[in-house]
């Protein structure tokens, strides 16, 4: 369940920034920077990420950019609508709760 969670949130980051490095995803996912990496290493093997490295022309530096699949979007989908039904379940469980007090 964490792993699914922690996917998710890769899943999404890179959606919401693909030229972010590792680095910078981490600091933003608040995981540390071998986390990030062993997430990464799990949804490649999956299929989920590609991987790409480019070079910058002008500094001769290597980057990499991060894209999600067709895979890795088919899962953050299911993914985002898995806890949007565990999320409703909760609050019908609170409402139900306080409904009978």
């Amino acid at each position: 369940m964490k792993d699914n969670q922690d996917h998710f949130n890769v899943l999404r980051e890179i959606q919401k920034k693909p030229d972010s490095s590792q680095r910078e995803m981490a600091q933003d996912l608040g995981f540390s920077l071998g986390k990030l990496n062993y997430c990464l290493k799990a949804l490649q093997n999956k299929g989920l990420v590609k991987i790409k490295n480019f070079q910058k022309k002008k500094n001769k530096i290597n980057y990499i950019q991060y894209v999600l699949t067709p895979k890795g979007i088919a899962e953050r989908t299911k993914l985002t609508l898995n806890f949007m039904k565990r999320k409703m379940r909760e609050y019908d469980e609170l409402k139900k709760e306080l409904k009978d007090k």
